[in-house]
């Protein structure tokens, strides 16, 4: 959510900024200025009944000590107490116009970032040299299908396209690369927290997904007076609530967490022709990274969790491009994200395998998670980071065509194969 403080002070820029990432806020902006005008003016209307109503009170007693007749204050009281509730009522039906009109705007892109989408995102630094083969090459269905490392057949027939099954060294080589991230983030001083993967609508919302983005989750189907749940998209979505409607200590921070979890998506059912088997897909594995900051501290976190990611990926012995995200490419929650772009030859292009965002204070603002400074002062809002590292779906695919052999096996990375056993996979 968006500082009203800056929304009053400099709408233009507010809504300038917001153009940038693709929002016409124009309306919006007018119409939340006017609400927090009326807001304003109602609850201090009511402040100034209430404390005429405490005072008047306070008088009635003395009164009734001197023989006098209160009946007219009654009466004064009663007229007075119809027009606070008259007051209170108007004041829900503002906020909450208020709050919906806040909660819709996206958040804030930093003022680096390109204007516009896709077609302006920058890659800003490359990681080794594209792989070339002296042999035909395969892609990756084949190759994972010829060594039954994955099972796209009965992954389908269990649960419909979008979905597969790691069988025999295809599951252990899974397991490896999600033992091999948490294994490096437990050493960089991260906490592994293993969280819920059935989430309440507060977790989407103080994440920034809900309530736009309502409809691309999946919906539990629930008993009327049972608690409505979506299956987590992602690791985030539960981590930035870790600490919702909290005031932590300048002591605590930073906060930093790990945590795998399977991710849902519904966006899969529309992948293309060239995103065959486990590039997209309804479910994959990841480990998602969460910081919280003070809010000096965001973009030197920012940076640790890119470096961390990047070095997973060059652990793999991968060839890869971080890109800088231009503003309408952000997601919606985020001020910044850089993406860490592998490449797989069969698509002779770059897929991403990890997104690391910034959002400021924007989840901390939702979710009214704030820190207090150790020599005092006000409450202040946290800075929310998050990064996947990494997600799995489009690792495997790199692995298995970056080191195919003209055997058809696959070279294990030498940081998996304390995990496997093996320094191959060959066909049984």
């Amino acid at each position: 959510m968006l500082d009203v403080k800056l929304i009053r002070e400099n709408p233009e820029d507010v809504i300038r900024r917001l153009a940038a990432k693709g929002t016409d806020a124009r309306e919006d902006i007018a119409r939340i200025l006017e609400l927090d005008t009326l807001r304003r003016e109602i609850i201090g209307g009511n402040e100034t009944k209430k404390a005429e109503q405490n005072r008047v009170s306070k008088q009635i007693p003395q009164m009734k000590k001197e023989g006098k007749d209160p009946s007219a204050v009654f009466a004064a009281m009663k007229e007075l107490s119809s027009q606070i509730k008259e007051g209170d009522e108007k004041l829900a039906q503002v906020e909450t116009e208020y709050n919906t009109l806040l909660l819709g705007l996206p958040n804030l892109p930093d003022a680096d970032l390109a204007p516009g989408g896709k077609e302006n995102n920058e890659p800003i630094r490359y990681f080794g040299d594209p792989h070339s083969f002296d042999f035909a090459p395969k892609n990756h269905v084949d190759l994972c299908t010829d060594l039954g490392l994955i099972d796209y057949k009965r992954g389908t027939k269990l649960s419909g396209n979008g979905f597969w099954i790691y069988r025999g060294m295809g599951a252990r080589l899974e397991w490896a690369l999600l033992n091999y991230f948490i294994d490096t983030h437990l050493s960089d001083g991260y906490e592994l927290v293993l969280v819920p993967h059935m989430l309440g609508y507060e977790c989407g919302l103080t994440a920034g997904q809900f309530p736009k983005f309502k409809d691309e989750v999946y919906w539990l189907e629930t008993a009327e007076d049972e608690r409505r749940r979506f299956m987590l998209p992602t690791a985030e979505t539960a981590l930035v609530s870790l600490h919702r409607d909290e005031i932590l200590t300048e002591a605590d921070l930073p906060r930093k967490y790990i945590s795998y979890t399977p991710c849902f998506r519904r966006e899969a059912g529309s992948y293309r022709t060239d995103e065959r088997g486990m590039v997209r897909g309804h479910q994959f594995n990841k480990v998602e990274m969460v910081q919280y900051t003070r809010p000096e501290d965001s973009d030197a976190a920012f940076e640790e969790l890119v470096g961390k990611a990047e070095a997973l990926v060059k652990g793999l012995g991968f060839h890869f491009r971080t890109v800088k995200l231009a503003a309408a490419d952000c997601s919606a929650s985020m001020a910044r994200t850089y993406d860490i772009e592998i490449h797989i030859p069969s698509m002779d292009g770059y897929k991403e395998v990890s997104s690391v965002s910034n959002a400021r204070d924007y989840q901390a603002r939702r979710g009214s998670i704030r820190f207090k400074r150790d020599g005092g002062g006000a409450t202040e809002f946290v800075h929310t980071l998050n990064g996947s590292g990494l997600a799995t779906s489009r690792i495997l695919p790199a692995i298995v065509e970056q080191n195919q052999n003209a055997d058809g096996s696959v070279t294990v990375p030498p940081v998996l194969r304390k995990y496997l056993g093996v320094d191959v996979l060959k066909k049984n």
